[in-house]
């Protein structure tokens, strides 16, 4: 029994066989049982059947099996996919094999990695290799499998006790299975129970059969209906040059010259990781020139970078479903200035799990003040940066998961009485931040968080004045920041930032430039912040 998670963002060529599957679904997902026949399934008969349109295993005193037994889909093999079925247990545990092995010499005994689950309270949700290595991933883990071919657990993504109290006893649960490259992630009634990464190479496996369990031992009874396969192509982990993608998404014209200049920021920020020496590949996508981005481009994306108006007109409101699938296969996901704030609802639930927080009306606010950040956490993010402070709307109370679960705060800072001078408002002030100020409680103004599906996320509320782009450490902490969700190596002394000029800030923009525009005030600031 016991199962196994491997993942990494490794992305093999792993393919899964479509042969045998039924009518395709527009969605991609396909159904591998009719509900009625064992065609295409492999079992022995003495203990699989049809009943109640569900796949059935059963052993009593009368009939048991000497050693686990397994019935096997023989559609073809997995590979990058996945799954969706219902189960039922009563007694006893089971699982799912998948890009797993068929013993030799052993009819109808199977081995690799499981999505396991049982009767009892502990190992539902866990990753385990039957006949190949043995746990790999409690329930509530996330681990690394290295060439020693043993799991270490780096980071808790869930309590045991918590999983157990969704999953329903002798009743129908959903399991979810996704399988990309090495990455292995389990969930139970849409929870994350366990995620692996298999760095193994000498033990890994890229492909393999699909099979559901029948475990040796006192009587039980398995069911499973509702089975839903769905291929997977490989994400793009890399671009052409072997590079990770960063797609940064311009918003509209906002503002108007000197503010919320989104396109010239982000076409900055690109061209300066483009020449940082970092492993990654960035693109400007201008919305307003060419609207939402195809498929292809946000699937070929390593990161997504927002830098736009919020609120209710935030561009990704309508593209929640869209985004939640690119982010369950690990993309990274950034959000700048205003694109941090959505509407409290489906938009904010999203925004929680992807980041870690959001700007949430009538809970944070946006005054301009002077942030000064002193202390930084040791983070990736953080790497090389040194104290700096600017003049910034700098948006905050924001709203954080409870606990602050898997968020690290990466700029914080005490805003000063001042910043709540205007009246209570959706962004002026509210009862609960007046209190946290009048506590003396710091806030937070960029955070950082590894997701469970194993993708990061980033925000960052400064941005607002475009000269703040020539802020060498703000710049750099945000390209830090941008690599890090990408998957790539943030150096040491972090990324270079490179060095900007008044007239790298005025490329690009997409509002006129004031014909009485002061040069040499903007050429004064950058002095002041670089000196």
């Amino acid at each position: 029994m016991r199962c196994r998670m491997m993942a990494a963002w490794l992305m093999a060529a792993a393919v899964l066989s479509t042969t045998g599957l039924t009518a395709t679904a527009q969605d991609g997902w396909e159904s591998i049982f009719d509900g009625k026949s064992l065609e295409k399934w492999d079992g022995n008969p003495a203990f699989w059947r049809v009943e109640d349109g569900a796949i059935t295993g059963q052993t009593t005193p009368d009939n048991p099996t000497k050693g686990n037994t397994f019935i096997i889909w023989r559609g073809g093999e997995t590979g990058d996919f996945e799954l969706k079925l219902e189960y039922k247990i009563i007694n006893g545990n089971s699982g799912i094999q998948y890009r797993s092995f068929e013993v030799p010499n052993e009819k109808w005994v199977v081995g690799g990695y499981q999505a396991d689950f049982e009767a009892g309270d502990t190992y539902s949700g866990i990753n385990y290799g039957e006949r190949f290595r043995g746990i790999l991933a409690l329930r509530g883990q996330e681990t690394v499998i290295g060439d020693d071919h043993k799991p270490k657990t780096v980071r808790q993504i869930g309590d045991t006790k918590e999983i157990q109290s969704k999953i329903k006893k002798e009743d129908w649960n959903e399991y979810h299975i996704t399988a990309e490259g090495f990455k292995f992630t389990h969930r139970i009634n849409g929870v994350t129970t366990s995620i692996c990464t298999d760095e193994d190479k000498a033990d890994r496996r890229a492909t393999g059969i699909l099979a559901l369990q029948l475990h040796a031992g006192p009587a039980m009874k398995v069911q499973f209906r509702n089975i839903k396969l769905k291929q997977l192509k490989p994400r793009a982990a890399t671009s052409a040059t072997g590079k990770k993608k960063v797609l940064l998404l311009a918003g509209t014209p906002s503002h108007g010259f000197g503010a919320h200049d989104h396109l010239s920021g982000c076409s900055l920020l690109a061209r300066l990781l483009n020449a940082s020496g970092a492993n990654v590949e960035a693109e400007v996508h201008s919305l307003k020139d060419a609207g939402w981005p195809s498929d292809e481009k946000l699937a070929a994306a390593n990161t997504i970078v927002i830098y736009s108006d919020g609120g209710g007109g935030h561009p990704f409101n309508s593209h929640l479903d869209q985004l939640n699938a690119l982010t369950s296969r690990g993309t990274g996901i950034v959000c700048i200035h205003y694109g941090v704030e959505v509407p409290k609802g489906p938009s904010g639930e999203k925004f929680l799990d992807w980041t870690g927080g959001y700007f949430e009306p009538n809970w944070s606010v946006n005054p301009h003040w002077v942030a000064s950040y002193n202390k930084f956490p040791e983070h990736p993010i953080t790497r090389g940066v040194k104290p700096f402070s600017t003049n910034d709307e700098w948006y905050y109370h924001m709203r954080f998961r409870e606990k602050m679960n898997g968020v690290v705060p990466i700029l914080t800072d005490l805003p000063p009485d001042s910043t709540l001078s205007r009246g209570d408002g959706p962004h002026s002030g509210n009862p609960a931040v007046r209190e946290a100020i009048k506590n003396k409680e710091p806030q937070h103004m960029a955070w950082a968080t590894q997701r469970a599906d194993g993708g990061r996320g980033f925000g960052c509320t400064g941005g607002h004045n475009h000269v703040n782009w020539g802020n060498n450490q703000f710049r750099k902490l945000v390209m830090n920041a941008i690599v890090w969700t990408a998957g790539a190596e943030v150096p040491p002394d972090g990324v270079s930032a490179g060095a900007v000029t008044v007239d790298d800030l005025l490329k690009d923009h997409d509002e006129a430039i004031p014909a009485d525009f002061n040069k040499a005030r903007w050429q004064a600031i950058l002095d002041e912040y670089n000196k």
